[in-house]
């Protein structure tokens, strides 16, 4: 089964629950285990969060998510002012901030970025799903309303 969503949301904290609300209810219906729920949800968390932080001067921000062929493929697309690159040090064990795109690498399987800077940056999210042995909906006749 294939599933395709897309949410625009406002460049403000209040709309990260609702993007997880609404893949963590898809991911769930279609029988992914939740230790694989928690884990894409933790790196779309960081990386909306990113989006809402780095993202201006824009005012909203983009999350598509796509599950199918065994896979779930999630991409942030913020329009602010991009980041001259990915940072290549990451910060002392002591910083308040700085360590999500490290904690989005533990859990994917791929991670991908696409800065323009200037223009905006997309975080591209892979991971492979893990299923329980009992769906809650079974895979070929689930239908999630989103």
């Amino acid at each position: 089964m294939d599933i395709e969503f897309s949410l625009a949301l406002p460049r403000e904290a209040m709309g990260i629950p609702m993007v997880r609300r609404a893949l963590g209810d898809s991911l769930r219906s279609l029988g992914v285990t939740e230790s694989c729920v928690s884990d894409i949800l933790l790196a779309v968390t960081e990386a909306c969060a990113n989006a809402v932080r780095h993202g201006g001067p824009a005012n909203r921000y983009v999350v598509e998510v796509s599950i199918g062929h065994g896979r779930c493929d999630v991409r942030i697309i913020d329009r602010g002012h991009g980041l001259p690159r990915v940072p290549d040090r990451y910060p002392p064990t002591d910083a308040e901030h700085g360590r999500g795109i490290l904690i989005m690498q533990a859990v994917v399987d791929e991670i991908s970025f696409d800065i323009t800077p200037g223009r905006g940056t997309t975080v591209h999210l892979r991971k492979h799903l893990a299923w329980d042995d009992e769906p809650i909906i079974p895979r070929q006749r689930a239908l999630v309303a989103v």
